[in-house]
């Protein structure tokens, strides 16, 4: 029996449909696996390692509760890649920003994982994670994309207001060594990622210059306080103080079992000084810091 031109047609068009939804998955399935399956060690846990991998998983798609090895989330990528060096971190995004080296975002290097905050109102929370390659670049398993792909800092607002923490998990000697051997190794930079770069390297921002630290070698007993905190202050806070030159101390002690924080700049040897200070901190820092004396 014949089939009519618009059966035909239909028939083609389910076949297409199938067949692109066989190639890529759906990032958020119905009944996810949240069973934890944790990579074989296939690396060495160096620069050179990561390298390869990031190379060969450019494009792998986003699903969601995956760690691999052939397709990820965004937490599951950065533990494929880590654990397939021999290197155990946790499975989540948020667990991972709580171990490794804490690192300034100005320090970054090939490899340590960069965390962000992508709520709406941005609460704080950690909920995704790329790994940074270098000029403000990063890979990651993109929730928009649906698949592993570059981004870069300088050039998006969106990841760059975004940004809550960084953290370095390969060993600092191994990650010498290598630097020392291969300091210009650039294997993740595929012939797709070189055009990309060359479009966006146009539109990088010239990094500001740190403000010199401002001079109080002669210790003093007056502070600027910028305010007191349950635990410890955020390290976003202390990291624009430092760059923005002034020098700080922090006073800990224990109110009704829980451990306050009370952040201070200075010290300063004369109120005078402490006073001249405070305008500039009120601005740059906190609008209700004060003069504090601490003897």
């Amino acid at each position: 029996m014949l089939l009519s031109r618009k059966t035909l047609t239909l028939l083609f068009s389910i076949i297409a449909l199938s067949l692109v939804t066989a190639c890529k998955p759906s990032p958020h399935p119905r009944h996810p696996h949240y069973e934890i399956t944790k990579p074989k060690v296939k690396y060495p846990a160096q620069k050179k390692s990561l390298e390869k991998m990031v190379k060969k998983l450019k494009g792998s798609p986003y699903v969601w509760a995956e760690e691999g090895p052939n397709k990820f989330d965004c937490s599951g990528y950065t533990y494929y890649m880590y654990g397939s060096m021999g290197i155990d971190i946790p499975r989540t995004a948020r667990e991972q920003a709580k171990v490794g080296k804490y690192i300034k975002p100005s320090n970054l290097k090939y490899g340590d994982l960069i965390f962000f905050d992508t709520t709406r109102r941005r609460n704080g929370k950690i909920t995704h994670v790329g790994m940074y390659l270098g000029d403000g670049w990063f890979t990651h398993a993109s929730t928009t994309k649906n698949e592993v792909v570059y981004s870069n800092l300088r050039t998006s607002p969106y990841y760059k207001k975004r940004l809550r923490i960084c953290r370095r998990y390969l060993p600092e000697e191994k990650q010498a060594r290598l630097a020392h051997t291969s300091p210009q190794s650039t294997l993740w930079k595929t012939k797709a990622f070189k055009a990309l770069k060359q479009k966006t390297d146009a539109k990088i921002a010239q990094k500001v210059p740190a403000r010199p630290l401002i001079n109080n070698s002669k210790e003093g007993s007056f502070f600027v306080q910028v305010g007191s905190f349950s635990g410890k202050p955020k390290p976003a806070l202390l990291h624009k103080i430092h760059k923005l030159g002034y020098t700080y101390k922090l006073i800990q002690f224990p109110r009704k079992g829980r451990q306050i924080s009370k952040l201070l700049i200075g010290p300063y040897q004369r109120k005078a000084k402490a006073l001249a200070i405070l305008p500039r901190v009120k601005k740059e820092i906190e609008p209700a810091a004060f003069i504090a004396e601490i003897l």
